[in-house]
């Protein structure tokens, strides 16, 4: 197997960890809240995980839904496990505003516009507090 980027690296500041997965967040200027909840063990698809791990898996991913939605207040959350450039299994959760960078179309397709320097400051500026509810909901189950 060739080198995995996320066996050998965090891939992102990792905001909460246990036996089986890690919550991070990705520091992009123009999508601040940008996470990416990671599985530990190297397989690159949902079905290679057993029944169980599935559901701690996607229950994850509503935790870090929820955290963001609660204090990012995005119009929309993307959901994304792709995985075509780094076959580890990963889920992005991408908080969006109408005023990104893409909007409506995904965050990997062509710029729409620039946002605002001002509303990204705020976006940043909620950072803190997204750090802290991601680690309360997740840990709610842990």
């Amino acid at each position: 197997m060739a080198a995995c980027e996320l066996c050998e690296e965090s891939g992102g500041e990792v905001l909460f960890r246990n036996e089986q997965l890690r919550i991070v967040l990705i520091a992009d200027a123009n999508y601040p809240g940008f996470c990416r909840v990671i599985w530990n063990a190297h397989v690159p698809e949902m079905t290679d995980l057993k029944p169980e791990e599935r559901s701690v898996l996607m229950r994850t991913v509503c935790q870090v839904e929820s955290a963001l939605r609660e204090v990012m207040q995005p119009e929309k959350i993307n959901l994304a496990s792709l995985g075509n450039m780094v076959p580890h299994l990963h889920w992005h959760l991408i908080p969006r505003f109408t005023d990104d960078a893409h909007f409506p179309n995904p965050v990997w397709a062509a710029t729409q516009r620039q946002t605002a320097d001002d509303i990204l400051m705020q976006r940043r500026a909620l950072l803190p507090a997204l750090r802290e509810a991601v680690v309360r909901y997740a840990s709610c189950s842990a």
